[in-house]
């Protein structure tokens, strides 16, 4: 560890007994639970304890009036704008020993590999030639893939072009660092560093985290993310995975690191993920805590309620359906046509194309990137490519001084029809170029402000009519 990370005095803030007992203290009454729906309407964060509350619902027709209002709620803050964006997996080589993982180092099934340079730059063309504006670069952890090698990576992702293509933001999902190690790569111009606890519950960390590994020090990885906005890397991804332990004790979880993030940095995480765990290579999963799809809709409605402002994203583990459940309930940010296994955007572009033993785990949603697109644009939402808060500047504090009051719509709705114009122009087959141009009509005819209305008319007709792009606002 470095002096500047120890600097940090890390401290652990995930108290089991204390989130267990008001779990257990918790008493959702009607008229209390109607309460914590309106402060969460009014765009505050929710408290453990009004948290706990909507947790604890019993009454179906209570969870109803919670649904009702995590879609207003998600529809007042986000509106009908759904960021896409594609995982790139690096490298698989690993030495931990996750339990649930296919990537674990005791799995000698599963095949080892890092994309050389040349094998990166085709599947970023592959990426970039159906649409692709934004990716998250993901690696296991592992000694060949230190600060200095990722964000070589990440220059390799933002220089590699083709066409009208262009990567516009690289986020990342790996190992945690040290704070010289997040100044690297906040110097290599990454967007959101990911980091999963996977569980917040002490045990079960044990549990399925060999100490003998890297990963089995939960308070390291804890604290990978103060380290990261010690650096100067301000937007952060926090993520649990759910079916290692109790459901509502891991949105307990979730929360209280986010508490933790508000109070010591001013700024709460940028997204929080919450997967379950999925079938995966040479892996015997444990059964006793799995989340069901009904359960698993609470756990998407109540923590949109609980942090209104923060990005949800729910990936392609799950099913089409339970993504356009999920769209519903808050989830704001979805992959779209994603691959696993290393090298598999140039081999594999249409229908199913798994090898349990190339990826970490297996996907439900494999449907290319143009079905789900012209899924969101039937269903009434807008697929954005957007990433002019990041490289505007608006992010960390900046952005929740935008988000907050809601100025975040000046911006937001408008980047997201002309990233929109951009893909139906350059990669649409001609049923979503036809319903997507229909839809974007139907957006501009709601923009209230005339000039603002006209700005956005008119960067999309030169976005049709020729070469610029990237004309955001």
């Amino acid at each position: 560890m470095s002096a500047a990370a120890s600097e940090l005095k890390a401290v652990d803030f995930i108290d089991d007994r204390r989130i267990e007992e008001t779990l257990a203290a918790a008493r959702p009454e009607p008229a209390r639970v109607r309460e914590i729906l309106a402060k969460s309407l009014a765009k505050q964060r929710l408290d453990p304890t009004e948290t706990a509350a909507l947790l604890r619902i019993e009454d179906p027709a209570l969870w109803q009036e919670v649904f009702v209002t995590a879609r207003k709620l998600k529809n007042d803050v986000y509106g009908n704008r759904i960021v896409l964006f594609a995982p790139l997996y690096v490298g698989d080589k690993c030495i931990n020993n996750c339990a649930y993982c296919g990537f674990k180092c005791s799995n000698r099934d599963v095949v080892r590999k890092t994309l050389t340079d040349d094998e990166l730059r085709s599947e970023l063309v592959a990426l970039e030639g159906q649409g692709h504006k934004r990716l998250i670069l993901v690696w296991g952890e592992h000694p060949d893939y230190s600060a200095e090698e990722m964000a070589r990576v990440v220059r390799i992702a933002y220089a590699t072009k083709a066409g009208k293509g262009a990567i516009r933001r690289v986020n990342i999902n790996a190992a945690p660092l040290d704070v010289d190690g997040y100044r690297v790569m906040k110097a290599a111009g990454i967007g959101t560093f990911q980091v999963f606890q996977e569980s917040y519950h002490h045990e079960t960390y044990a549990s399925v985290h060999p100490a003998n590994t890297r990963k089995g020090n939960y308070l390291w990885r804890l604290t990978s993310h103060d380290r990261a906005m010690e650096a100067g890397v301000d937007d952060v991804g926090i993520g649990a995975l759910f079916g290692l332990y109790d459901w509502r004790f891991e949105v307990m979880g979730l929360l209280a690191h986010t508490i933790h993030l508000e109070e010591r940095f001013g700024v709460g995480p940028h997204t929080i993920s919450f997967p379950r765990v999925n079938v995966a290579s040479n892996v015997e999963l444990d059964r006793s805590h799995f989340v069901s799809d009904e359960d698993f809709k609470k756990v998407i409605a109540v923590l949109r309620l609980a942090v209104p402002y923060t990005g949800l994203i729910l990936t392609a583990r799950e099913t089409p359906q339970m993504r356009r459940e999920g769209l519903e309930l808050g989830v704001s940010q979805i992959d779209a046509g994603s691959r696993l296994e290393l090298g598999s955007y140039q081999e594999c572009r249409e229908g199913e194309c798994q090898e349990l033993n190339r990826e970490q785990f297996e996907l439900h949603d494999t449907r290319p990137l143009d079905a789900v697109v012209g899924e969101l644009i039937r269903d009434g939402y807008i697929p954005s490519w957007c990433t002019s808060c990041y490289r505007l500047g608006r992010t960390g504090e900046h952005f929740m001084e935008f988000s907050i009051p809601g100025f975040i719509k000046r911006y937001c709705t408008p980047n997201a029809l002309t990233t929109l114009a951009e893909y139906l122009t350059d990669y649409a087959s001609e049923e979503t170029k036809h319903d997507g141009f229909g839809l974007i009509e139907r957006e501009l005819a709601l923009i209230g402000d005339e000039k603002k209305r006209d700005a956005v008319r008119e960067r999309i007709a030169r976005i049709r009519t020729t070469n610029e792009r990237d004309l955001c606002f």
